[in-house]
């Protein structure tokens, strides 16, 4: 992969947020810029994050296959997953909702699938929430970046610990970083898959709650030594109301909702100053509701509107999510990177 400019290679990461089904569509618009612009085959890393992570790993899954990227965008506009896994749940004694997410995900996306089978494509973190630690909890596959470095499948984190993953359905980490709360339970993973120092079992939750753009990958310099990273946001920007609620419930989502704009806005900083300061990537970001570089009016506020669950996408929702995801992408690059379209 690595992209030859002036004679260097150049190592570049992409971010994928979480945003359900929307965001999903909003990456795809994404991926088609970057493979107009032949630069979607160069990329080193994949970072994901909940709706990302059903974007990223079907990407990473069907790796050099040309017809995946129509593959998804059938998938995302035919597919409603959210209520039929929750009634699943509901009824079956032996499953959880969240179990039947992830064979969801393995019937319509991975047909079985392991972290093994991602070895040939970038480098790729599906992103999860570990609910013992408050960490974000990799699931780690493909190539590795650095020289001397395993490019093994792993599971884990710093205080947990790393354990192989080699084995370990594609579909269950996908459904472990979208299982948004409190509609799916929590993934739980048993001591004898994934044995760690501090608990008998680890169970995660979508990986939004502790940051919904997935950043931290990017920053992992020895690791990770990349000279770009492009964060596509496709989550939920928060919304200013001329009404300030006074209703408790909805105090405390839009409690929640401020914190995610809080890390959003941290994350978004921490990239550009550890590039300042040369400990990271030239860092590339555009978010849904961007005005800039939109390319016909509307089409940022139509994008934001689309509701961030896992129901499927309305022909029209599918043309400007795409669209608007494949102008910001052309966009910023045209602004910020130009030397990478040479």
């Amino acid at each position: 992969m690595a992209l030859e400019l002036n004679g260097e290679l150049k190592k570049i990461g992409l971010a994928l947020s979480g945003g359900g089904f929307r965001a999903a569509a909003f990456h795809l618009g994404v991926f088609r810029a970057l493979m107009e612009m032949d630069l979607l085959d160069k990329l080193d890393l994949l970072t994901c994050v909940s709706g990302g992570s059903i974007a990223g790993a079907f990407l990473a899954a069907n790796w050099g296959d040309p017809e995946a990227l129509d593959r998804l965008e059938s998938y995302l506009s035919t597919k409603s997953i959210a209520v039929s896994s929750v009634i699943g749940g509901l009824v079956s004694p032996f499953e959880t909702r969240l179990e039947m997410l992830a064979e969801t995900y393995d019937s319509d996306l991975f047909s079985g699938k392991t972290l093994s089978s991602l070895r040939d494509g970038p480098r790729i973190y599906l992103n999860a929430t570990n609910l013992a630690t408050g960490n974000m909890f990799f699931f780690v596959a493909g190539r590795a970046l650095a020289a001397g470095q395993d490019g093994g499948e792993t599971m884990g984190e710093h205080e947990t610990g790393i354990a192989p993953a080699s084995d370990y359905p594609i579909s269950r980490a996908v459904a472990a970083s979208s299982a948004f709360p409190p509609v799916f339970p929590p993934l739980r993973i048993n001591a004898d898959i994934y044995p760690n120092k501090l608990t008998d079992y680890v169970t995660l939750t979508d990986g939004g709650v502790y940051d919904n753009l997935g950043v931290n990958p990017l920053l992992q310099l020895q690791r990770n030594p990349l000279d770009y990273c492009i964060v596509s946001d496709g989550g939920k920007p928060f919304e200013i109301s001329a009404i300030p609620t006074e209703s408790g419930i909805i105090v405390l989502k839009e409690a929640i909702s401020i914190l995610m704009e809080q890390v959003r806005g941290l994350q978004f900083s921490r990239l550009q100053l550890a590039h300042e300061a040369n400990k990271g990537p030239k860092p590339i970001w555009f978010s849904i509701d961007s005005l800039s570089g939109e390319e016909r009016p509307g089409d940022a506020t139509f994008a934001s509107l689309v509701s961030t669950n896992l129901k499927s996408l309305s022909a029209a929702e599918m043309d400007v999510l795409m669209r608007h995801g494949r102008a910001l992408m052309r966009a910023r690059l045209k602004n910020y990177a130009p030397e990478l379209l040479q």
